[in-house]
């Protein structure tokens, strides 16, 4: 068996943080190795720990959850962040995406959802409701951003692999589409971050925000 997914709990409400662990309890595949009650001993778990996966309350003191997001990925250590939130407003979701985050769950759906969010961002992918991106593309044509000319610098075949993985497929499934193998589906996706000068899967995401190659249904 591969090694259990370590996750760091960061929240300032011990009841939920406690159901929280109870729920990942449960999962074979996963480990709780910490907590955290505000966003600055959060980003000091992270450094102290080095968690696969840190779920985040955006709503927290000591400096709140998007600057703990913001300093945890700046840290280097490959630690994905995951947002925990009441909020599903574009307001919140383009600047978790912005400070580095892997996606949100919110706290309504989290026993749903928590579980396949968590693998989801510690393989690398980005974790989104399908709402999301229709609340993020008004996000960003509301500021009028521009920007087709990165695009002519892809290839078909790595604009169809960004599509979807922009759309949330695994490696194996895009390969599985494209009659690819995962490590080739891997290499297109590591050209088209070198030639985007991109360094996270969120970035990819916006970039195919921006550019029109992820559109609302």
């Amino acid at each position: 068996m591969s090694d259990p997914i370590r996750v760091l709990l960061a929240d300032d409400h011990t009841v939920l943080r406690a159901g929280l662990r109870a729920l990942l309890d449960r999962e074979p595949d996963m480990r709780v190795v910490g907590e955290a009650a505000t966003g600055e001993e959060a980003v000091e778990r992270v450094e102290e720990l080095r968690p696969d996966v840190v779920v985040m309350d955006l709503s927290m003191p000591g400096g709140g959850g998007l600057e703990a997001t913001r300093r945890a990925s700046a840290l280097g250590y490959g630690t994905r962040v995951l947002v925990l939130t009441v909020h599903a407003e574009e307001e919140y979701l383009i600047p978790v995406l912005e400070a580095g985050g892997s996606g949100y769950v919110t706290k309504t759906s989290a026993d749903e959802d928590l579980t396949q969010a968590i693998r989801t961002v510690a393989r690398g992918d980005v974790f989104l409701y399908p709402s999301a991106a229709t609340l993020l593309l008004r996000g960003f044509t509301a500021k009028g951003e521009k920007g087709r000319d990165p695009v002519e610098r892809l290839t078909d075949r790595e604009r169809e692999v960004l599509g979807l993985t922009v759309e949330g497929f695994s490696s194996s499934e895009i390969g599985r589409k494209l009659f690819i193998s995962p490590k080739t589906v891997d290499t297109y996706r590591a050209r088209i971050m070198e030639k985007l000068d991109l360094h996270h899967r969120s970035e990819l995401v916006r970039f195919a925000l921006q550019t029109g190659l992820l559109k609302a249904e």
